[in-house]
Order: structure tokens, then C-alpha cells, then sequence
């Protein structure tokens, strides 16, 4: 997962974007699925001690050995082969594993102090050519480290696209422009969560603005806030915000601070020694 962007468009060295190794995941999802079968257990057990209520005279069993009894004209057997098998999902994680950041590119946009705000997921032949320009911006440049070629910028977005969903690459729309890049991911199931005390839903956040004129001027603080309300309004099983600027990176820290966002504490990462924020939905409403 590539490293934290600071609101103003600056950013520490990204990691390369991999997958996970098997274990974080399923860390992360086993409580649900053990939570899932024991829920299953109980309806068993419920089940066996439950009697079948008395049939009319002349009416068969419902599992007569000569088949169920006919469905309704144009429907389908309940197992037909081209329907999914529906599985159990935990109730906080209502979108199962397979959604596994809650169908960002369903929110939809959100008024802010400065302006509406539109989170729209990356389509890499509409916006490669911006987000391109953006990473060979040298203020940009210096913590991203995509300065160069399209196809490198490319290729950075692909490995999230190709991946898993665990994090999406999105562009943000003030007021419908396009002003700034985004990336909103499980941290849970990132390897940032071997540094710090990962708790299952975190949702980690990296940002750049992409034009000079629109920094320094409090863009990155608003849309901070207003990001992560999103993700705590649309993730419910999500407690936590997280994020991890370098520490060197002092405006970057300010803007998350001015977001409500806490400092955690220090973490030494592979590229960075960087600052810990963290926006608690228990706290969202008080700071």
C-alpha cells in the first residue's frame, strides 16, 4: 500500500501495493465466520426440538419421497445452477467479504464547507492523463515518488484495480472539478497492520491535492473531515479512521489534527518513521 499523502499534495516514499498475506485476512474475517457458524449451531439445535405442526387428513408430509411440491409457473428451484448460493453475512459486516470497503462508488457526494464533494472511484483511461500530471508535479513528486512515465502512474493504479477491492483508488470532484487523488483501503488487511494495533474495518486514507493553487488554504483539513464521515457514515462496522503521515511531514500531521483526527503514537514503517491519526467514531461529533 502506498504511503500517506499530506493534504497540501505532500507525501512520504509508497510501498509497493501487494496483497496481503493469507493470515491478515483471515484474521480479520474469522471472528465473523466463527460468529456466523455458532449462530448456525443455535438455529440447528432449535430446529430439532421444534414439531411439525399436524397435517389436514389426506395431506402428504412436505418431504414426501415423491418430490417437493411444485413451484409456482416461471420460477426457479431454489438451487437452480445459475443462482448464487446466498451465505450467512455477520450482521457487522453486511456486505460480506467479498464488498470489502461497503460500495464506495455507491456514496455519492457530500456537502462541505468548501463546496460539494464527490468521491469517484478511478477509470484509468478518463483520468490516468491528470493523475499522471499530479505525480510529475515535483512538491508532489518528492513523497509519491510516481514521477515519470504515464505507464508508471498506470501501472500504480492497476495494482489496486486488479486486486482484491481492499483499496480503491478515487478521484476527488469539488464542485465537480477534478482537484485531488485519493485512496480509501482496509488498513486491517493491509500490512500497515503489522505496525500498529489493527482492529478488524479500519479504513486507512492517503490523499494529494493535485494543483499548487489549491493548497494551503484549509482545502485539506475540510475534505479530510468530510472523507472520513463518509466512510463512518456508509462502513457501520468501521470504528476507527486511520492514517499514517510521515512525521517529518508536520503540515501534513496539522492538516489531520485540524480534521479530528488524534495522534496515536509512532510508528516505525519499511520507508518512514510516521505519526499515527486516528478519527474515532465514538469521538466524531466531539472533535
Amino acid at each position: 500500500m502506498p504511503a500517506p499523502t499530506a493534504p497540501d499534495g505532500l507525501r512520504t516514499a509508497p510501498t509497493t501495493q501487494v496483497q496481503a498475506p493469507a493470515l491478515d485476512l483471515e484474521r480479520a474475517v474469522a471472528p465473523a465466520h466463527e460468529r456466523a457458524a455458532a449462530l448456525d449451531d443455535e438455529r440447528a439445535a432449535a430446529l430439532s426440538h421444534e414439531q411439525p405442526p399436524p397435517l389436514a387428513p389426506g395431506r402428504r408430509t412436505p418431504h414426501a419421497p415423491d418430490g417437493p411440491p411444485p413451484l409456482a409457473p416461471g420460477r426457479r428451484t431454489p438451487h437452480a445452477p445459475d443462482r448464487p448460493t446466498q451465505l450467512h453475512h455477520d450482521p457487522l459486516d453486511p456486505l460480506g467479504p467479498l464488498d470489502l470497503l461497503d460500495q464506495l462508488a455507491t456514496w455519492g457526494p457530500t456537502e462541505t464547507p468548501v463546496g460539494a464533494f464527490h468521491l469517484v472511484p478511478v477509470h484509468v483511461d478518463r483520468d490516468l492523463p491528470i493523475i499522471s500530471r499530479w505525480m510529475n508535479d515535483p512538491a508532489v513528486a518528492a513523497f509519491w515518488q510516481l514521477a515519470g512515465s504515464r505507464a508508471q502512474t498506470e501501472d500504480h493504479l492497476h495494482a489496486q484495480l486488479a486486486g482484491d477491492g481492499r483499496s480503491v483508488p478515487c478521484l476527488g470532484r469539488l464542485d465537480g472539478t477534478p482537484m485531488s487523488y485519493w485512496e480509501i483501503y482496509r488498513a486491517d488487511l493491509d500490512p500497515l497492520a503489522r505496525h500498529y494495533p489493527a482492529r478488524p474495518h479500519d479504513t486507512g486514507i492517503h490523499l494529494l491535492i493535485g494543483d499548487a493553487a489549491d493548497r494551503g488554504r484549509g482545502l485539506g483539513s475540510a475534505l479530510l473531515r468530510a472523507v472520513a464521515d463518509l466512510v463512518l457514515d456508509h462502513r457501520p462496522a468501521c470504528a476507527r479512521v486511520v492514517a499514517e503521515p510521515d512525521l517529518r511531514n508536520t503540515p501534513s500531521v496539522a492538516a489531520f489534527l485540524g480534521a479530528g483526527f488524534r495522534y496515536g503514537a509512532e510508528v516505525d514503517l519499511p520507508a518512514k518513521r510516521a505519526a499515527l491519526m486516528i478519527r474515532d467514531r465514538s469521538l466524531r461529533h466531539l472533535m
